[in-house]
């Protein structure tokens, strides 16, 4: 095994990739930070992996160093457990980053503006993809329309995922090649936004998605390589390690596949698959095994039970306060949520459900306490998002060892959205980190990305204050659902590893487990939460191998 690109010395004055190394290694004069066996915050100096990449010994400050074939300076650097982001979407990073973003955009104009550009820089294209676009973001009150995008781009298709991946805008070409028309009905758990004649606006939500996406012509493998390629470049300059990837289609398995088969894969990889289709033809009939010396398994299933609040698409208890008439839309009946779950639990696959309404995350929690009497054992039913649950209902996360996987970003994109939706008497369960810890619930935090960006500082940042880059709401919205810093560090660290069964093998910097770290230049234990956003990832090991810095 490949593990250093340099000469072996007995002593290195700065970390480098070396020569290979076919014995132990010490990494020393670290301030090293990590999430003990024990769950409270452990500090060290050196640490020592093997051949194999995993740890053997982790010093204590003054304790004996060991004699290593390897010895390797850090210069006192910040030491931390590499990464790992408890929700993405690895493809849709990738794709997202090769394609249009208008996550950036303040108002209509300036996205018709930069869709424009985009489209007269790319004139090659035969159709036009992104993402990123919010209405409430733009402050218009209202979805675009396919009218507006015709404004800027009318000869070519145009199709654009909102920011929360629930709804997608697109012009009349995409509409009229989909074949959409006024007598096209809302499919079951989605909805066409029409105009006065009932004929289609531009926007799709939720399931109404697919009858315009399925039009779109899908990536080509090799577009899938540079993709998947581009996404683990953008989590490996974040610092992050390893992800579960919410949603794996098996052309998104091929691709990982094919990178693992050529040692491409660097990032560890913990897939939740798209369907029982993917899940059955990639598994079979248990969770597969780790491959490629614990980078890829496939160990459970994604199920959507609702929408997202920005869409009002997430199912509420009570009307959106800022549309009476509306409710969201549920994708799954109880019994087909239970349904579902029993099929995965018989054959011990994992499941992940998303939920982010108060009555989503009801229903979900009601189908727990029912299942947790036929299926025993650790299961870890997960709930993605979990963001806004009836303060009667939050007892029961704290129950049959259930794991709130939420996305400390999203209450800060939100707040403002949030209130809106909820109005200011039905806030007292959302996004509720610490009322879950209060229970005995447990977190695995991440960022949704791309919905969010797979920044693990700026996540931690507002975990401990509940305020965001600006530094608002000043004191924190809902202050007292802050999570503590070690909190904060086990989230992004061992809870997330154990949230997708991964313990034992990475998540922690102690004997026996991957030596998966970052050398940084803070203790986010100590920095402010400003400082916290800016950290600087000088390195990043996986499996003991330096895959990015000096």
């Amino acid at each position: 095994m490949l593990r250093f690109a340099a000469t072996a010395l007995a002593a290195v004055s700065a970390l480098a990739l070396a020569a290979p190394a076919l014995a132990d290694t010490l990494v020393d004069n670290v301030d090293g930070v990590t999430i003990g066996a024990d769950g409270k915050v452990l500090r060290f100096t050196g640490l020592v992996f093997d051949e194999d990449g995993k740890i053997t010994q982790v010093l204590a400050r003054g304790e004996a160093r060991p004699q290593v074939d390897y010895r390797l300076d850090g210069e006192g650097q910040v030491m931390l457990p590499g990464m790992i982001d408890a929700h993405v979407h690895v493809m849709d990073i990738g794709f997202a980053a090769l394609t249009l973003d208008l996550s950036d955009t303040t108002s209509l104009d300036g996205a018709l503006a930069k869709i424009k550009a985009f489209a007269d820089e790319n004139p090659g294209r035969p159709c036009i993809l992104g993402r990123g676009w919010n209405q409430e973001k733009w402050g218009l009150g209202r979805f675009p329309t396919a009218a507006e995008l015709d404004a800027v781009v009318a000869d070519r298709p145009v199709w654009l995922e909102r920011a929360d991946n629930h709804a997608n805008w697109g012009n009349s070409l995409a509409i009229t090649t989909a074949g959409i028309t006024a007598k096209t009905a809302d499919p079951a758990g989605g909805k066409i936004i029409r105009d006065a004649k009932g004929a289609p606006a531009g926007v799709f939500v939720d399931n109404a998605k697919k009858l315009v996406g399925e039009a779109v012509p899908p990536p080509r493998p090799e577009d899938r390589d540079v993709a998947f390629a581009k996404a683990q470049e953008v989590l490996l300059g974040y610092g992050v390690t390893a992800v579960a990837d919410m949603g794996t289609g098996m052309a998104d398995w091929g691709a990982y596949r094919r990178a693992g088969d050529a040692g491409r894969l660097q990032v560890r990889i913990m897939a939740y698959a798209n369907s029982f289709e993917t899940l059955e033809l990639v598994a079979g009939p248990e969770p597969t095994g780790w491959l490629y010396n614990d980078k890829l398994r496939m160990g459970g299933i994604k199920l959507y039970l609702d929408g997202a609040l920005g869409s009002r698409g997430a199912t509420l208890k009570a009307p959106y306060h800022d549309d009476p008439g509306a409710r969201g839309l549920p994708l799954l009946s109880p019994a087909q949520l239970r349904n579902l779950m029993s099929r995965a639990s018989m054959d011990n696959f994992q499941t992940a459900v998303h939920a982010i309404g108060d009555a989503a995350n009801a229903d979900v929690l009601a189908a727990i306490e029912e299942l947790s009497e036929s299926y025993s054992g650790d299961r870890r039913w997960r709930i993605e998002h979990a963001q806004i649950i009836d303060p009667a209902d939050i007892p029961s996360l704290g129950r049959h060892g259930i794991i709130a996987s939420m996305q400390p970003l999203h209450q800060t994109s939100d707040r403002l959205m949030a209130e809106a939706r909820l109005g200011p008497d039905r806030l007292d369960g959302a996004y509720p980190w610490r009322s879950i810890m209060k229970v005995g619930g447990r977190l695995s935090f991440g960022s949704d990305a791309p919905v969010e960006p797979a920044d693990p500082w700026a996540g931690f940042a507002a975990a401990i204050s509940r305020t965001d880059a600006q530094g608002q709401p000043f004191g924190g919205w809902l202050p007292q659902e802050t999570v503590s810093r070690e909190a904060a560090l086990a989230g992004y660290t061992a809870d997330a590893a154990f949230a997708g069964f991964a313990e034992g093998r990475f998540g922690r910097l102690i004997p026996g487990e991957r030596a998966d770290f970052l050398l940084v230049d803070r203790d986010p234990l100590f920095a402010a939460p400003e400082a916290i956003r800016s950290t600087q990832v000088k390195q990043v090991w996986i499996g003991g191998v330096k895959v990015r810095g000096e």
